[in-house]
This record gives structure tokens, C-alpha cells and sequence, in this order.
């Protein structure tokens, strides 16, 4: 299954739980179970937006966009983690007039099945897009499996807390619940802002992605030193350039053929690299 493949599957899934979270919800009258309605409603906005930034992402580069439609990813991640705070802050303002207004549950023993059921495909679900995400290298799709993988926690602790509710009739322990969600949702959202923010900002790939990039560099004698290595991540592509130094000597031909070298080795460790190399001779200040 390749990234858009996976993006509608998760649209599917979003749409038969946000069904069966609001209808559950309402006839019970749990702000519990209807935060998690409204928390799949958002994934489903997410995953929309995921599914139309990948198929954005995946245009080659043009006049406009020289260096590809890869970042459209990143953004997908920012907003959608955006739209997860927002929410989050729905869920708790419901919450509160919950816990001011009182009042009891009926019908638990759907809201536990409807919970039960959601967490179970939920797992199943963010699973398949982490490990489609982590081949692909997805910021996007990622950002789609956390979305469902924090509603996996989500909703089994909204089918534990409607359990004891069921034998201890606390009532006010579904709107406590609500909150409760809505602070692991703040959470999950916070770490996606920083994720997606990072790549848009163009900071460098991680410490041992640049480690390989140099060590690669070092193992061709003919460079005698390199410096001015500049990395940065757009969408699932890496942009990498670097300026080596080689003896006055090297032919243009040898030159050229030794940046081939180690550009395949590059792409071969990380794939899908994009890498500039400007030569320069070894005297050159």
C-alpha cells in the first residue's frame, strides 16, 4: 500500500467511528464519548488534509517550485496538529459545563462496546500508517498515524472510566475523563507543532543522518578536506550540499566521477537524497 492508499484508508476508518462515537454519545449523554467524536472528527479533517498534501507533495519540482512540492507535507503536519488543540480545547469547555451542570448517564453499555470497538481499530490502523510512514518517510502520514494512535489511549480510557461508572455510578467521573483526553490530545498536539515546525524552519537532519553523510565524505582519499555541509528536509526528501577540496591536480574527469561515487553511497544510505557537490581546488582559501 503506498502513502495515498494509506491516507484513505484512515478517511474510511475516521468516518465509521466519528458515526458511531456521536450516536453512542448522544443517546448516553456521555461528553466522554462525545469528545471522542469530536477528536475522530478532527482526525478525519486531518486525514483529508494528509491524503490532498501527499498527492501535492508528490508533483515533480516546476518554475514555480524548483525544489519540488515536498514541504506541502510539512505544512499538512502544522495545521493538522493545530486543528488537534483546537479540539482539545472544545473537549474541555464541554467538559466544565458538564461538571457545573450535573447529570447522569444512560445506555453505558454501548458507549463501552463503541469504545471498545474504536480502540481496537485504531491500533490496528495507526500501525499500518506508522509503517507505511516510516518507509516512506511521511511527515504527513505520520502525523496522521499519531492522531489515531493517541485515540487508541483515548478511548480505552474512556472504556475503563464508563466501566466504573457502570458499577459505582460516579457520574462525574465521565466529564473528568473528557478532561483527561483533552490533555493527552494538547499533548500529542504540542509534539506534532514541533515535529512539522522543524522542517519548515529548514533545520538540519539529524545529528546521525549527518554523521553518515560525512563519514561517506572521509573515506575517499582523493578529498582532501570538505567543508560549508548544509542539510535540510523537505516532505520525505533531503537536501544536501557540500563543498570538497581535492588536489590541483584531479582531472575534471576524475572530479566528476568521484562526485557520482559519493553521491550514490549517499542516496544508498539515505534514500531518496538529494545532493549538490561544488568542487574546489585544494589551494583555494
Amino acid at each position: 500500500m503506498d502513502k495515498q492508499g494509506a491516507a484513505l484508508l484512515s478517511v474510511f476508518s475516521n468516518t465509521t467511528l466519528i458515526l458511531f462515537k456521536l450516536i453512542a454519545g448522544v443517546v448516553m449523554g456521555s461528553v466522554s464519548v462525545i469528545s471522542e467524536a469530536i477528536h475522530s472528527g478532527i482526525d478525519l479533517l486531518a486525514s483529508i488534509i494528509a491524503y490532498f498534501s501527499i498527492r501535492q507533495a508528490k508533483k515533480p519540482a516546476d518554475s514555480d517550485h524548483p525544489f519540488g512540492h515536498g514541504k506541502f507535507e510539512n505544512v499538512s503536519g502544522a495545521f493538522e496538529a493545530i486543528l488537534i488543540f483546537l479540539a482539545a480545547t472544545l473537549i474541555i469547555y464541554e467538559a466544565i459545563k458538564k461538571i457545573i451542570h450535573k447529570g447522569e448517564i444512560e445506555s453505558i453499555e454501548a458507549g463501552i462496546g463503541v469504545m471498545l470497538i474504536s480502540a481496537i481499530v485504531n491500533l490496528f490502523i495507526s500501525s499500518k500508517l506508522f509503517k507505511i510512514a516510516k518507509k516512506t518517510d511521511s511527515v504527513a502520514l505520520e502525523a496522521d498515524a499519531m492522531h489515531l494512535f493517541t485515540d487508541v489511549f483515548t478511548s480505552f480510557g474512556v472504556f475503563l472510566g464508563l466501566i466504573v461508572i457502570k458499577f459505582t455510578h460516579i457520574y462525574i467521573l465521565d466529564p473528568i475523563i473528557a478532561i483527561i483526553v483533552a490533555l493527552m490530545i494538547i499533548k500529542a498536539s504540542v509534539e506534532l507543532t514541533q515535529k512539522a515546525l522543524c522542517d519548515l524552519v529548514d533545520k538540519s537532519l539529524p545529528q546521525e543522518e549527518v554523521k553518515v553523510i560525512e563519514d561517506i565524505i572521509k573515506k575517499y582519499s582523493q578529498v582532501t578536506s570538505y567543508h560549508k555541509l548544509r542539510t535540510r528536509k523537505s516532505g520525505d526528501r533531503r537536501e544536501i550540499d557540500v563543498h570538497i577540496r581535492m588536489e590541483n591536480s584531479t582531472t575534471l574527469i576524475d572530479a566528476h566521477n568521484l562526485c557520482n561515487m559519493i553521491e550514490d553511497e549517499i542516496k544508498n544510505a539515505l534514500p531518496n537524497s538529494y545532493i549538490t557537490i561544488h568542487i574546489e581546488p585544494e589551494d583555494e582559501k
